[in-house]
């Protein structure tokens, strides 16, 4: 029985005298594992638990290794042992019309233990199947037939299309929820919809009126340059921009005006009618917003949006002759593995070994940014970091001179280490000038101002308890006092690490500089810009443009010129001390002039 309907649910009602017929065995099996597999959807997903590797044994033939897998209906998918499989004897095979195929499992139930049947309703049939084996079955089908059908994300992302034609789908995307004060990722992403090979260029300058770039700008560069796609090829650059520390239902990310420029072979292409992307800025967490977005989506969006029955177990190149064929590649690549709860610890010790993926990176020169985030983290420590507060001594009605109150334990933000903090007694006052209650500081004693005050009676005395990353604050009453409650404002400010205060010392000496510091070349022309390193070991180099449209360079540091004449700046900086380094120039002339020159 291949099922893939789970739903409605409906299990038996059993009572005393009732007849049970093979419906209602069948319909008590049935309700068990569509429960079972409808979990399995919800909760796992679809995709390959363990194993399912597929290996090239020869031009011919492949290999899947054993392994589990769950498809989108939440049905297991066992290979209890490798299997190998002559491609050509692979159901789909003969039905390919291209030469890029998808080697795919799905599930499959075979009825067998044949039996003699006792109550035959059908003349000339003796014999039933007494079990149903689930099974598996392997097929091909074209690549391009694959295409997955991703949840809804409408709901998610907001876009703004830049090109939408027969050949290219450009646009923008951000999600629609973010957290106030925390850094997100937008994309820009072009799609090639056909098989003509050109060369695309575009250029873009989107206006974030409630966000930052890394460099602090509210105008982001975003483009792509020079690239040339295959059909169905999907190209994607991530940019990080950060949000404002406030909460705004109507932000938006507008492209500027005249700013879109698309190119395809030199080209000139009509852009689209650019539309803002709406963006909501809420004090949630990212979390919560992840959460909420796809924990939002309905049973009836969920089918919508599409379910196939089989796994994607690997994409297979394939070069045929009139007479034969030959396996040309096997990529892996596409296949989507499940993270099984029973891993988890496993998986924590693996990820442990890679850096944390939520560093702030500007992909589009991703070692310039992550360079820049390690100097801020290096660095930070060194400018006192502060945080203030207010709290309250209860005295109580019944206080005498000589007793001490507590305050509770304060957590003052700055984590654990050195930190000094200070109070001050706050005082509300009418002020006769102002008509109006005024509030008022005092730190140290206030018996040297004229405001009539009694806190000259009191003394404080705090406590910083560094392994904890808080404080407690005492106050002894030296003479009687008509107060029932002590108000404070707190300061804290975390000082630098010592052993840190001379971390500049190890750079004295050193320095790296340009082999050839200015160079003279053409649009469109190459120059590698070699480093010479002084009083130093050699080290990775980080290459970055100044400035926004002054060509290209690689982070092997070739650089190449742009199609517009000028004096474009390099920056050349050591990766793990940014804070040596140097600037190389190119002046950009047209071929002709140089020629001229020559």
């Amino acid at each position: 029985m291949k099922n893939n309907q789970l739903l409605p649910f409906e299990r038996n009602r059993y009572y005393a005298g009732k007849m049970l017929t093979s419906a209602d065995f069948r319909a008590e099996q049935t309700y068990m594992n569509n429960k079972r597999r409808f979990v399995n959807n919800l909760m796992f997903g679809s995709g390959i638990v363990c194993g399912c590797g597929v290996v090239s044994l020869d031009d011919l033939s492949v290999l899947v290794e054993s392994g589990v897998a769950i498809d989108d209906y939440g049905r297991e998918i066992v290979i209890e042992n490798s299997d190998v499989k002559k491609l050509s004897s692979v159901s789909g095979f003969e039905g390919l019309r291209t030469r890029s195929a998808s080697l795919c499992l799905r599930y499959k139930e075979d009825e067998v233990h044949s039996v003699y049947a006792l109550n035959q309703q059908e003349y000339g049939k003796e014999f039933e199947y007494n079990r149903i084996n689930e099974n598996y079955e392997m097929f091909l089908m074209d690549k391009e037939d694959t295409n997955d059908q991703n949840l809804i994300e409408d709901e998610f992302y907001s876009r703004i299309f830049l090109l939408e034609n027969t050949d290219y789908t450009i646009y923008v995307q951000i999600p629609s929820n973010i957290s106030r004060d925390t850094y997100v990722k937008l994309s820009a992403v072009v799609i090639k919809k056909t098989d003509d090979s050109r060369t695309l260029d575009v250029r873009a300058v989107l206006q974030l009126p409630v966000f930052q770039t890394v460099e602090g700008k509210q105008e982001l560069v975003i483009g792509f340059s020079d690239i040339v796609m295959h059909k169905d090829e999907v190209i994607k650059k991530d940019y990080w921009i950060k949000s404002q520390n406030v909460e705004n239902d109507n932000a938006e990310i507008v492209v500027k005006k005249d700013s879109l420029v698309i190119t395809c072979d030199n080209i000139d292409v009509e852009p689209a009618p650019t539309i803002p992307a709406k963006i909501v800025i809420s004090s949630k967490s990212n979390y919560n917003i992840v959460s909420s977005e796809i924990g939002k989506l309905s049973l009836e969006m969920r089918n919508i949006s599409g379910k196939k029955d089989y796994i994607i177990l690997a994409d297979i190149d394939i070069v045929r002759t009139e007479s034969t064929y030959m396996i040309e590649k096997v990529d892996e690549s596409r296949k989507e593995y499940i993270s099984a709860p029973a891993n988890a610890a496993k998986r924590a010790e693996y990820m442990g070994c890679f850096m944390g993926s939520h560093q702030i990176q500007n992909t589009v020169d991703s070692n310039t940014t992550d360079a820049k985030v390690n100097l801020q983290k290096r660095f930070e420590h060194k400018v006192p970091q502060i945080a203030t507060g207010s709290l309250e001594i209860a005295l109580g009605d019944r206080v005498h001179k000589g007793d001490i109150r507590y305050s509770g334990e304060i957590m003052h933000g700055l984590g654990k280490g050195d930190v000094f903090v200070s109070i001050g007694y706050e005082n509300i006052r009418e002020d006769v000038n102002y008509d109006a209650n005024v509030k008022s500081t005092y730190y140290g004693n206030p018996a040297l101002f004229k405001e009539n005050t009694e806190m000259e009676n009191v003394t404080t005395a705090i406590k910083v308890l560094n392994d904890k990353g808080s404080f407690i604050v005492a106050a002894r009453i030296d003479k009687p006092i008509n107060q029932m409650i002590l108000n404070y404002r707190w300061t804290a400010i975390k000082l630098p690490k010592h052993d840190d205060n001379d971390i500049y010392k190890q750079y004295e000496g050193k320095s790296i500089s340009a082999v050839t510091p200015t160079v003279v070349v053409g649009t469109k022309e190459s120059h590698y810009f070699e480093v010479k390193f002084n009083n130093m070991e050699a080290c990775s180099i980080v290459y970055e443009l100044t400035e926004p449209g002054s060509g290209e360079i690689t982070a092997d540091g070739v650089y190449t010129a742009p199609m517009k004449e000028g004096v474009y700046e390099i920056m050349i900086y050591c990766a793990d001390m940014p804070v040596i380094c140097t600037y190389a120039y190119a002046i950009v002339k047209r071929l002709d002039a140089l020629e001229l020159e020559n």
